[in-house]
């Protein structure tokens, strides 16, 4: 490991807005905090919005930036992306903001029922070979029911055409109720969505990936608590590309 990556772990270890278990999954270490997020770290009862996948962070500074009577959590495993949202945070003293550093996998160990009104999920890794690891497949679906307000809601944002359709799919297949869709956000913006601030945010992928002539697609829709959920059972034709410039090294064309 890089001294750079020592010495963001090493200050992030300080900050008072990162919470770090990264390694729950084999101790169990558990979370006092689950279910106590507004009384002892955001003093207030605003919802909880969480970004699954934060990266960097920019999206979740971005939001909270925007929307001051709305708290933040940006969730994701790799501390040193983390380091410089959770920095800017501190610097720009936003107090509506906090990340976790954890596994998504275990997610529903560090929330209770109802603590969590929306979830966005911002350019996650399409898994085109696992269905299981997709952040918006009905294993992780299951898991948001847990700790997710019955009806939140769910934000898709992705520059790849095999992890929207998928999605789109998943959503048809259990009838769950959906508010905006578009293949092209920034060419076709939905009517409703026309002059939304959330329109200003674009991190330094996803800028890259416009760049490069790929279109933003966005999905938002709601999850009910009730009801047994379905995977979808659809061939699906796979991305043709790979991030930072890699083609796809698998020879299959579709997958379910």
């Amino acid at each position: 490991m890089g001294k750079g990556k020592l010495a963001k772990f090493a200050e992030m270890k300080e900050m008072n807005n990162v919470f770090e278990y990264p390694y729950s999954i084999v101790d169990n270490v558990p979370f006092l905090m689950k279910g106590h997020w507004h009384e002892q770290y955001f003093h207030n009862d605003n919802p909880i919005v969480l970004e699954l996948g934060c990266g960097k962070g920019e999206y979740t500074v971005g939001l909270a930036k925007l929307f001051p009577n709305m708290n933040f959590i940006g969730v994701d495993i790799k501390g040193a992306r983390m380091w410089t949202g959770a920095k800017l945070a501190i610097e720009q003293q936003l107090g509506n903001v906090a990340f976790l550093r954890t596994s998504i996998e275990i997610i529903d160990r560090f929330f209770s029922q109802d603590e969590v009104q929306e979830i966005w999920l911002t350019f996650s890794d399409p898994q085109m070979k696992n269905p299981r690891k997709r952040l918006t497949s009905t294993y992780f679906m299951e898991r948001y029911r847990r700790f997710l307000v019955d009806g939140g809601l769910i934000h898709l944002k992705t520059d790849s055409n095999f992890l929207f359709t998928y999605t789109k799919y998943m959503v048809e297949a259990n009838a769950l109720p959906t508010d905006l869709c578009t293949d092209d956000l920034y060419h076709q913006t939905p009517h409703n969505l026309q002059g939304s601030p959330i329109l200003s945010i674009q991190t330094y992928y996803e800028s890259m990936w416009i760049s490069r002539g790929l279109n933003i697609r966005y999905l938002r829709f709601h999850l009910p608590r009730a009801g047994e959920l379905t995977e979808p059972n659809v061939e699906i034709p796979l991305d043709e590309y790979r991030s930072y410039h890699r083609t796809k090294r698998s020879s299959l064309e579709t997958s379910k």
